[in-house]
């Protein structure tokens, strides 16, 4: 008598459902990173519709109608919801547009910054020698320089614009990620895969990319997201100055510096952009907060 062959358990049938599914829970489960990241999903999802539906100019000014207040405010309208500006601008439009500026900005800048110092943090910190003292050497330079002062230096002797002022920010941030990951690195490959790999003659470029870089990955993604956040608030600080950007570009550093000659008479500008400023870093902060708990197994907490 032939007996049946034994069924595969449903468990291994699909691999990756399971830890989206997993993923999924965690975040339902707290509700202060499920805030942070609708906020980040609203801001997002206005960045990319308004612009496509709404017929008014973020730079269109009209004395007529300057400072005028909210909505909900005597003498407000609807047809400005949150407001306008000293040149008559809507500040809800401006806002929207501001937040295109910040996310594009935040975002780029960290992806440059993570493909620049990942590498530069996995060569330093598995080669070692020579390749490790001149990237480390390189780092403690940078680091010895204010960064507020390195990034008005540079945006001080190119043209404003967005991709510059991304490009800077980038190329000025690879530094963290080169440290942390080649702390990481140092760990790693003293471990016993990394050895076996070795001893089965994989080439360099193999172990990297194959066994270490997965192995690290979790940090990558910690520090890019607590690097959107700074990112973010050094741009807008950067506009406030006036670098940067053309002074028309909807930015939220250009409406809080533009509107405090008359925050006295009109607090509804600066008061928005500084909110919308303030709510887009907490949510990135939160979020990245959550990231590392739940890549860390050791900061896990099972409810």
């Amino acid at each position: 008598m032939m007996l049946a062959p034994a069924r595969r358990p449903a468990l291994h049938a699909a691999p990756g459902r399971g830890a989206a599914a997993e993923l999924m829970a965690r975040l339902l489960r707290d509700r202060l990173t499920l805030a942070g990241a609708g906020i980040l999903a609203l801001l997002a999802a206005l960045a990319v519709i308004v612009p496509l539906v709404s017929p008014v100019d973020p730079t269109a000014t009209s004395l007529p109608d300057r400072l005028l207040p909210p909505a909900w405010v005597p003498r407000g309208t609807t047809a400005h919801l949150l407001g306008t500006d000293g040149l008559g601008r809507d500040i809800l439009i401006r806002i929207v547009y501001g937040g295109r500026i910040s996310l594009t900005v935040g975002f780029g800048a960290a992806l440059i910054a993570a493909a620049l110092g990942v590498p530069l943090g996995l060569c330093s910190g598995y080669f070692g020698g020579a390749a490790d003292a001149v990237i480390m050497r390189l780092v403690d330079i940078q680091l010895g320089f204010p960064s507020i002062l390195l990034y008005i230096s540079a945006l001080a002797v190119v043209k404003p614009g967005l991709f510059n002022m991304v490009a800077i920010l980038g190329i000025a941030g690879w530094v963290i990620h080169a440290r942390v990951i080649r702390a990481q690195v140092l760990a790693q490959r003293q471990m016993e895969y990394v050895e076996a790999a070795r001893a089965l003659g994989s080439s360099h470029l193999w172990i990297l990319s194959r066994h270490v870089l997965p192995n690290v990955l979790a940090p990558v993604v910690v520090i890019s997201t607590y690097s959107i956040a700074v990112f973010i608030i050094t741009a807008s600080s950067l506009s406030f100055l006036g670098l940067g950007l053309p002074p028309s570009t909807p930015d939220w550093g250009q409406m809080i510096a533009t509107s405090m000659n008359y925050i006295r008479r009109a607090w509804w500008p600066s008061t928005f952009a500084g909110l919308a400023l303030s709510l887009t870093v907490f949510g990135v902060s939160v979020l990245g907060d959550w990231l590392r708990d739940y890549l860390d197994p050791r900061l896990r907490v099972e409810t």
